[in-house]
């Protein structure tokens, strides 16, 4: 496959963008939040686990605690037990416990709205930094890069990388600023509706045309 020019694939990009806003209009975290910590609680709790088990459990995991104070000073297994069907609760505890300490230590009690803040919470990593920085706050630091966009970029030659943060580094230099955090919402969506894992939807596939692995799965699996 010839190797395509960087202004080439910024326009297909763009592209993508646009017909993948077409269906999905209003492209946002399916994580249900009424404040930035919220969201920084329940993207902890998103890892290996859907967005819908988490959207069961945090209404009555914040009833119970509704504030950075209450999380920090809470017993871990306490905590351990509301979270438990999230799957890895022992990490995620103590990961939440230790940011929430942390943001009542050195912030104030506000969750910050700085990517090198953010990092330097408990459990923090980039894609949940840029969860709550694009969620909570509206700003484009980076591109949240889950299991959904590392697969679907893959495939529509976005890029050849297999770390999320090289994979994220290439998609930063294709994608437009403004976009980044709707961008992988759209991924997301997207790989959850058509694009999914095992047997992609291509047939129905608003992005087929944009996508060089389409003609491929065609074959194999509608042809």
């Amino acid at each position: 496959m010839k190797k395509e020019s960087s202004a080439v694939l910024k326009r297909r990009v763009r592209t993508i963008i646009a017909r993948l806003r077409q269906v999905y209009p209003s492209a946002k975290t399916a994580l249900h939040f009424e404040n930035p910590f919220q969201l920084l609680v329940s993207t902890i709790l998103s890892a290996q686990c859907t967005d819908a088990r988490v959207n069961m459990v945090t209404p009555g995991l914040f009833r119970k605690l509704p504030t950075p104070g209450h999380f920090a000073s809470v017993d871990q297994k306490e905590l351990e037990q509301e979270i438990r069907s999230t799957g890895f609760f022992r990490n995620k505890a103590r990961n939440i416990i230790a940011a929430s300490k942390s943001i009542v230590e050195n912030f104030g009690g506000e969750v910050p709205r700085t990517m090198e803040e953010l990092l330097q919470l408990g459990g923090v990593g980039r894609k949940t930094a840029n969860c709550v920085l694009g969620g909570a706050f509206g700003i484009n630091e980076g591109i949240v890069v889950d299991t959904h966009v590392e697969r679907l970029s893959q495939r529509l030659g976005l890029t050849k990388q297999k770390t999320a943060e090289k994979i994220e580094r290439d998609l930063m230099e294709i994608v437009p600023r403004d976009d980044w955090y709707d961008f992988s919402n759209l991924l997301i969506l997207h790989g959850r509706k058509t694009c999914i894992a095992r047997k992609p939807l291509c047939p129905e596939c608003t992005i087929r045309r944009q996508c060089p692995s389409a003609e491929g799965f065609m074959k194999k699996f509608h042809s």
